[in-house]
């Protein structure tokens, strides 16, 4: 019985010149504005190739389909993301980690509304979540270092309390980035009264907002 091969999701070859890169640059920022202004189902690689000003040709010796294009376009991001959040672990305290956290999360969120939403989609479809888990396990390892300092209460189970902080912050900025909202201050608040309510944690997570007189 013929197996049917599942398309590669993979590059076909990665740059190693200046400008072959500068290439891919442009073909991901392409794929980018394309799954901005139509989504998942307006992606192909005919109109990114024509957004990024390249032959099909030349997009196809680096992605062979439209999932690889998702696939290295999410790398790029989470790359972006893991940076910043990896920055939490420099930070005095464990609470202090964390709204490093929701600082990095609200604005990776929100600085490409549109974007992430669709990434966030195209994320929890299992081919494409298999290519990004070493991303995802290094953002997890962040999360439980910072559970484990002194001044986060303990939790009965390391990894549901860390599988339940990313989905509530994911749940609460993704529903924020739906309509359109555009104040991180007020949305980092909301999240951290969510995270320090679920931890267990007693003092305020975020200064509130001075009142007007």
């Amino acid at each position: 019985m013929k197996t049917t091969r599942r398309p590669s999701l993979k590059p076909r070859k990665l740059p190693q010149q200046s400008r072959a890169q500068q290439t891919v640059a442009t073909i991901l920022e392409a794929a980018a504005l394309v799954l901005e202004t139509k989504g998942s189902d307006g992606l192909n690689t005919n109109l990114v190739a024509q957004r990024a000003g390249v032959s099909v040709g030349t997009l196809y010796q680096y992605f062979p389909n439209k999932d690889a294009l998702i696939v290295a376009l999410s790398k790029r991001e989470l790359a972006v993301f893991l940076a910043e959040a990896e920055g939490a672990l420099h930070e005095p305290t464990g609470q202090s980690a964390l709204k490093h956290l929701i600082t990095v999360s609200v604005r990776q969120q929100l600085r490409r509304p549109a974007l992430a939403r669709v990434l966030d989609f195209e994320e929890n479809r299992p081919t494409i979540a298999k290519e990004l888990a070493r991303s995802k396990a290094a953002f997890r390892a962040v999360i439980e270092q910072i559970l484990a300092r002194d001044d986060i209460p303990p939790q009965p189970d390391m990894q549901i309390a860390t599988d339940d902080l990313v989905a509530i912050v994911r749940a609460i900025v993704d529903g924020a980035g739906e309509r359109g909202e555009t104040d991180r201050a007020a949305l980092e608040r909301r999240v951290g009264r969510a995270l320090w309510g679920y931890l267990g944690i007693v003092d305020n997570p975020l200064p509130k907002p001075r009142s007007r007189k």
